[in-house]
């Protein structure tokens, strides 16, 4: 069963910064992000999420063979394990020297390095990319891949794969979702119903806000790329910071967009 251990309250967003800098957005009186953002009724606010209804429990030396999504919770930024039988995808790589705990959170779900079949990177800020390079040394250089704006500003000694709209990766879909960087994608595992949205949506208070105004190069970009994901179909939504929705999340996503005009 694909878990991702987190708490449902977000007091506050964490956003990327260009140095990598854990930069908290600002908040109000109540510890909510300065951000429109729009609540989802039904996430719940005290079970642990399970990624796949199918999904069995594994010990750390069995090998998963169901589909689902785990969370490796890196402080104030995640990244994301999307994976079937056995083989996975890793969606963002956090902050440099963040190794050790992703391979916690595969070994959780009883997975290892020699697993992880393909790296997507989100975009190029460096909590999401800044563990790429040690990933790739320890997945033996599985292909990794961003989006045509951003990939020539990711550090690695492989070379990355260009990816774009309706791109398939591991059967996972890309969607561009331009604004927070020009570069920026998201992906939708539709097996699942699971969309991973780096920065292009952030948790807030058990809902979905927008970009991170601060952090972001273009905000109507942005905007537009919320309604984008609006479009889609999923069950659960997964972001770079902030806690996850867990239910009906492209209903609240559409809510959002329909609040940013």
């Amino acid at each position: 069963m694909g878990k991702a251990g987190l708490a449902i309250m977000v007091l506050g967003v964490a956003a990327c910064s260009d140095d990598g800098a854990e930069e908290p957005t600002t908040t109000d009186s109540t510890g909510e992000p300065n951000t429109t953002a729009v609540s989802s009724a039904d996430a719940s606010t005290t079970t642990t999420p399970v990624s796949s209804a199918d999904a069995s429990t594994t010990t750390s030396t069995q090998a998963v063979s169901s589909s689902g999504w785990q969370r490796a919770n890196l402080g104030f930024v995640s990244a994301y394990i999307l994976y079937r039988n056995g083989v996975a995808a890793l969606v963002d790589t956090g902050v440099t020297n963040s190794e050790g705990q992703i391979l916690a959170a595969l070994g959780e779900i009883g997975l290892g390095w020699d697993s992880v079949g393909h790296v997507i990177v989100t975009h190029n800020h460096p909590d999401h990319q800044g563990s790429l390079q040690g990933v790739m040394v320890r997945t033996a250089d599985a292909p990794w891949y961003a989006g045509a704006g951003d990939i020539g500003t990711i550090n690695a000694t492989s070379k990355g794969n260009v990816v774009g709209d309706g791109d398939l990766v591991f059967d996972l879909e890309i969607i561009e979702t331009p604004g927070h960087t020009p570069g920026h994608i998201s992906v939708l595992d539709r097996v699942s119903g699971v969309l991973v949205t780096g920065d292009a949506l952030n948790g807030a208070g058990g809902g979905v806000a927008g970009a991170n105004e601060q952090f972001s190069q273009d905000m109507d970009l942005a905007n537009a790329s919320v309604g984008k994901l609006a479009g889609f179909d999923y069950d659960v939504a997964l972001f770079g910071h902030g806690d996850p929705i867990l239910n009906e999340a492209s209903r609240a996503v559409g809510a959002l967009a329909e609040s940013l005009g």
